[in-house]
């Protein structure tokens, strides 16, 4: 009787992890797709502010949907914008941590090593 139990509960095991990744799967699906409609939404409300000011105060050109989202990737490329400074805040953040963790000492060997790779000399 006790295999039986055994079985029974590796059974209902792999079941939820089944279940667990199924959902996982799920959840990533929706995200990429609730990802995907938000950019094209964006690219459209981006393509009429465009050619609602643009062709009227700078006398441009209009643009189609294309044309705007590939104005769009040209922009994260260029300037890296869309939510990037949300990292840097995190990384300043653990390094203030990091910082104040260290000892005079630690701090002191450090200031001298961004110094030499940074500017190739001490900071003395």
């Amino acid at each position: 009787m006790a295999h039986e139990d055994d079985s029974e509960d590796d059974s209902m095991h792999v079941g939820k992890l089944v279940r667990d990744r199924v959902r996982r799967t799920m959840k990533g699906v929706v995200l990429g797709v609730v990802a995907i409609v938000g950019i094209a939404v964006f690219a459209f409300i981006v393509m009429l502010l465009w050619n609602w000011l643009v062709p009227e105060l700078f006398h441009g050109p209009r643009l189609g949907y294309w044309q705007t989202a590939g104005l769009l990737v040209l922009c994260r490329i260029l300037f890296g914008g869309f939510g990037g400074a949300r990292h840097g805040h995190w990384r300043r953040h653990h390094w203030r941590e990091h910082w104040e963790a260290l000892t005079p000492e630690e701090r002191a060997r450090l200031r001298e090593r961004f110094f030499e790779q940074r500017c190739g000399r001490g900071a003395g």
